[in-house]
């Protein structure tokens, strides 16, 4: 069985507060992408491995090694499984691909050990994770608020984006400690969101500390407003055509690499599933 696992764009990052615990409180939308990662998985008689060309994964301390553990110990499922993860979104970019990885073993697997638990279960599995494993499980783009936890479907209209990324990993735990990132932003509705758009109150504070984002967001910017994902490294532009955006792409500078990705509000993942649903019925 092959399923994907999709990347994620924020569209704005806004955080407008503090909790006792030290987790920020945000919000954002989630736009999902089908630019995906994918994942194969073949069952064994016991034992869990994940194996990648891609990258030197640590052995037991991925996120999909992870998410199959977990679900084990949940459930208490006797059998072995074998994941072969095909890794094409960049790591530590702000593009959610560890996070989807993680969600796509979590569904992969609830489907084929015939575990029956409903998304909210899931997701509720996948938070200790990360907090962006239930909007991959979830499978819609969404308003997020909370942790990012907090989510709520939103229909996005049609886009497609240029992602250029600088090639740095830049740490989200670096970021938020930082004493100039601003933490009480004035919240924003989603209607006035679809009206005007936000920013990314991270983004300046990431563009001060890796001269490599600055850079990439200012040529990008040659052709529109562009801006970075999440915390960072990636850097995107949103156009209305695939033409335009291969265009852009094809003079993207040899020092960094670029994708092109179509905007979804339905998950690839979920389109997926449903296709292997139909052929085990």
């Amino acid at each position: 069985m092959q399923l994907p696992a999709p990347a994620k764009l924020n569209l704005f990052f806004n955080i407008v507060g503090r909790r006792a615990d030290g987790y920020h409180e945000l919000q954002t939308v989630f736009q999902l992408l089908d630019f995906c990662d994918s994942l194969e998985f073949e069952p064994v008689d016991a034992g869990i491995y994940v194996d990648c060309a891609e990258l030197d994964l640590p052995a037991e301390s991925n996120l999909v090694f992870l998410a199959a553990r977990r679900l084990q110990q949940e459930t208490g499922f006797a059998g072995g499984i074998r994941i072969r993860l095909h890794k094409r979104i960049p790591a530590g970019a702000g593009l959610g691909g560890g996070s989807s990885d993680a969600a796509t073993t979590l569904a992969g697997l609830n489907l084929l050990w015939d575990l029956e638990f409903a998304d909210a279960e899931l997701a509720a599995i996948g938070l200790a994770l990360g907090a962006d494993v239930p909007v991959f499980l979830y499978g819609r783009s969404a308003w997020a608020e909370g942790i990012g936890d907090r989510l709520q479907p939103i229909d996005l209209p049609k886009k497609w984006f240029v992602v250029v990324d600088p090639g740095c990993s830049v740490s989200t735990a670096e970021i938020f400690a930082r004493p100039d990132l601003t933490r009480h932003g004035t919240p924003i509705t989603i209607a006035r969101f679809l009206q005007r758009g936000s920013t990314n109150v991270c983004e300046d504070v990431v563009r001060r500390l890796y001269p490599p984002v600055d850079r990439a967001c200012r040529w990008l910017s040659q052709w529109g407003p562009a801006r970075m994902t999440g915390t960072g490294a990636c850097v995107f532009l949103a156009v209305e055509s695939e033409a335009e955006a291969r265009g852009i792409e094809a003079v993207v500078p040899p020092e960094w690499t670029a994708f092109v990705a179509e905007g979804m509000n339905e998950s690839p993942l979920q389109r997926a599933m449903d296709r292997v649903k139909a052929s085990f019925r």
